[in-house]
């Protein structure tokens, strides 16, 4: 069975594969009036890019493209720009540092992520579905609630590929291989890594081995690194998902800050007022 999740780059709704009747979902209305107005009010430079209707935007900096961590910040636009709307946070990033992703930017030129490279997808994401471990969440987001049976299928070549899928629905054989269960304190001795986190839509096509199952989600520890994802403290997770809005248009920036730097007036991202690096320990 299928369920419907909004996805910015498509502005429709997109089919992901899950259990009838598993986890639960809330969603806000539609733009409110003075939402569309603070739109025609920002003016034309705006709709140059594929996310010109995005209203809230995480940026994770880090800094160069082997570092593996540091610092998120979400901010939100109205009709004078962009503004921060918490102080930035510490995060862990792929233990190889980042390479270009599949998203909604433009192809750039540099390292392109691929799967086990231990680089987290750079550039501008859609977000998606949120999850967890348990039966709801504070978020606005769609939910899914993981079951024992719920992986997210890694294996290059899988017509599976980079889709988070139910072990019962589309047999054993078909998650063979995964290294990507979703209730990873089942499968790995209580990891709580997946209690809470949400779907960054690196690679929205599903091409191997572009990378995949590309996550923001709660970090095992302040001095582990990841596979590719974004991993912060539980708390930031927490307060991340309450306050996503999926009628806000969200996305995901990450980029060293050199890329940053040099793409932040073409792309039209914010303005970050405090660079001074966070205190993150070193990996053992």
């Amino acid at each position: 069975m299928y369920r419907k999740c909004w996805t910015p780059e498509e502005g429709r709704p997109r089919d992901f594969l899950r259990r009838r009747g598993k986890g639960a979902s809330r969603t806000r209305g539609g733009w409110p009036l003075i939402a569309l107005l603070a739109i025609a009010s920002v003016g034309p430079a705006f709709a140059a890019t594929p996310w010109h209707d995005a209203r809230q935007m995480v940026v994770v900096t880090t800094p160069d493209w082997d570092a593996d961590g540091g610092r998120m910040q979400r901010f939100e636009k109205d009709a004078r720009g962009w503004h921060a709307v918490a102080p930035a946070e510490p995060v862990r990033v792929g233990r190889s540092g980042s390479a270009w992703g599949i998203g909604l930017h433009p192809g750039q030129e540099g390292p392109r992520k691929r799967e086990g490279d231990g680089r987290s997808p750079a550039g501008i994401f859609g977000i998606g579905e949120a999850f967890g471990y348990a039966a709801s969440a504070d978020t606005a987001l769609p939910y899914q609630a993981m079951q024992a049976s719920d992986y997210c299928i890694d294996v290059p070549g899988s017509p599976l590929y980079n889709r988070i899928v139910d072990a019962d629905e589309v047999g054993r054989a078909a998650v063979e291989g995964s290294t990507e269960p979703m209730r990873r304190d089942l499968h790995a001795g209580g990891d709580m890594r997946y209690v809470q986190g949400l779907v960054i839509r690196h690679n929205p096509a599903n091409a191997s081995p572009a990378g995949s199952c590309i996550f923001a989600h709660v970090w095992k520890a302040p001095d582990v690194a990841t596979a590719g994802c974004t991993a912060m403290p539980a708390s930031s997770m927490g307060a991340l998902l309450a306050w996503l809005d999926p009628a806000s248009r969200p996305v995901f920036v990450l980029l060293p800050e050199a890329a940053y730097a040099r793409l932040q007036a073409p792309w039209h991202l914010p303005a970050l007022h405090d660079p001074a690096p966070l205190a993150i320990p070193a990996p053992h």
